[in-house]
């Protein structure tokens, strides 16, 4: 492990304290043996995702950080932090890879992301459905609108 201070991998580092998450991830607050200052390191296991099967029929790898820009766009000045988009994506990301299969369509991927963001924020919600359900007049716009106050 290199010091990120003092950029030195000889001496080591030392592990001061390792914690576990809920998804499988590990921190660990780490000491550098040369410089002595502290830093945190994460560890999460690399586990397949499928590729994703766009409406073309194209083929593209699955992109955390493309999910995660359309998540962060919905949630512009709602009050929804970054740790829970971050757990949000990442049990969207768990659930695809437990699926087992090598490809899924986009549409399970957005199905996904609408469900989670409805139990989230429903602001958040209404903004990421106006274009993932095409919703474009008023009429479908309320009668969304509508959906989401009897189920609250």
């Amino acid at each position: 492990m290199r010091c990120p201070h003092c950029h030195d991998e000889r001496k080591g580092t030392k592990v001061i304290d390792t914690t576990h998450d809920n998804r499988g991830g590990i921190r660990r607050r780490r000491e550098c043996k040369k410089c002595g200052k502290r830093f945190s390191t994460y560890e999460r296991s690399i586990l397949a995702t499928p590729l994703v099967i766009k409406e073309d029929g194209s083929r593209e790898e699955f992109d955390r950080e493309k999910m995660m820009r359309g998540l962060r766009l919905a949630c512009v000045k709602r009050p929804v932090s970054a740790s829970e988009l971050d757990r949000l994506a990442g049990e969207i990301e768990s659930s695809l890879q437990r699926i087992g299969k090598s490809e899924v369509p986009s549409r399970m991927i957005g199905d996904l992301i609408i469900s989670g963001l409805k139990e989230l924020d429903h602001i958040a919600y209404i903004r990421f459905a106006l274009v993932y359900l095409g919703l474009d007049d008023l009429q479908s716009i309320r009668s969304e609108l509508d959906r989401l106050m009897v189920s609250a």
